[in-house]
This record gives structure tokens, C-alpha cells and sequence, in this order.
């Protein structure tokens, strides 16, 4: 999921990942009405020093989890990625994280919290 810290923490997360240490698209003004979901946007967060390389990791670190929450009988797992209006950074790396897994063979539910709320 992604989500805005400015509308707060979503208390059903079991891991928050706090993404406002990339550049925000906000401030590039041709980007500032599209969202994660546009590839512009995407393109431009995912090309940001260290993003790619981020989510990639944080793919591999989510993998070993997911072996211990179905052990634990818990068949999902919810990752909620924050910047600050969850717009654009935390839409783009959860998206990503999304198809990373997905190749990987999870199944992956996408939700934008606040995408729309601005």
C-alpha cells in the first residue's frame, strides 16, 4: 500500500517504509498533477540515486518474512510505503515492490490510500 504521513500511519500495516529521503516530484512542476501510477512520475522516482537498488532490496529482505507469516498462519503480509502526500514516491515504490513480487511469484494486492485525497 502506499500512503501520505500527513494523513497518517495506516495502523494495518505490518512493515512502514518511509520513502521522503528521494527528491519529490512535487516540486518538478510538470509532474506535480500526475501521480505514481504515471510512468513520467514513476520514471522519475525509479531513476532517482539509490531507488531502484532500494526497492530491489527490500524485495529480497520481504521474501524470507513471507515464509515466516504463513508458518504463522498469516497468508498476507501488508508493506505501506509513506511519503508526504502519497502521491507520487510512495505510489511508484509500491508499485514496483508490486511487480517485483509478482515476478517473483507472490500475489500482490495494490491499495493507494490517500491517492486522490489532496
Amino acid at each position: 500500500m502506499s500512503f501520505g504521513f500527513k494523513y497518517g500511519i495506516p495502523l494495518d500495516a505490518d512493515h512502514v517504509v518511509d520513502v521522503r529521503f528521494l527528491s519529490n516530484p512535487y516540486w518538478v512542476t510538470e509532474l506535480r498533477h500526475l501521480t505514481g501510477r504515471d510512468e513520467a512520475v514513476s520514471s522519475y522516482v525509479l531513476d532517482l540515486p539509490g531507488a531502484a537498488a532500494f526497492v530491489e532490496r527490500y524485495a529480497d529482505l520481504v521474501e524470507p518474512i513471507t515464509a515466516g507469516y504463513l508458518a504463522e498462519q498469516k497468508p498476507y503480509l501488508t508493506i505501506a510505503f509513506g511519503c508526504t502526500g502519497g502521491k507520487h514516491r510512495s505510489v511508484a515504490m509500491s508499485e514496483r515492490l508490486g511487480d517485483i513480487l509478482r515476478e517473483r511469484g507472490f500475489s500482490v494486492r495494490n491499495l493507494h490510500r490517500d491517492l486522490g485525497r489532496e
